[in-house]
């Protein structure tokens, strides 16, 4: 049975995994909680999905750093939701991809949906004063 997702009423720590499921293939997940893939390249690395904050995504730089000493080039952005893309900034990546779809629904309803998930889920947006704003992809397909 899967796990229940963030609340607000779930507040204790998750214990965090980062695993290698691949050659050069990672999984960052926490019980519950939005997950991140890497994927280590030649010259560098593409992270999927971006954590909810800036704090957030620098747990997710953390442990790429323990595995490879290349850049973090690519953000790639599966959807619009705020607990997964409002973290990209942290990564200071040279580019942040997402599918027009999705850089659509940040125009629609990025901000609604920030302000909704930052009350329904306040331990995923803690140190939330670090989100420099809405997340624009710089490439979309």
């Amino acid at each position: 049975m899967a796990a229940n997702f963030a609340s607000t009423g779930d507040m204790a720590e998750k214990k965090i995994t980062f695993a290698e499921i691949g050659r050069d293939l990672y999984a960052f997940t926490a019980e519950g909680d939005p997950n991140s893939g890497v994927i280590v390249g030649d010259d560098g690395a593409i992270v999927f999905d971006a954590q909810a904050t800036p704090a957030m995504a620098g747990l997710v730089i953390e442990r790429v750093a323990k595995v490879t000493d290349k850049p973090i080039k690519y953000v790639v952005l599966s959807h619009y939701h705020a607990v997964r893309v409002l973290g990209a900034s942290a990564y200071k990546a040279q580019e942040i991809i997402a599918s027009e779809k999705c850089r659509a629904m940040v125009a629609e309803r990025g901000k609604e949906d920030w302000d909704s998930e930052y009350g329904r889920f306040p331990r995923l947006f803690r140190a939330a004063e670090s989100i420099p704003g809405l997340t624009w992809p710089t490439v979309t397909f």
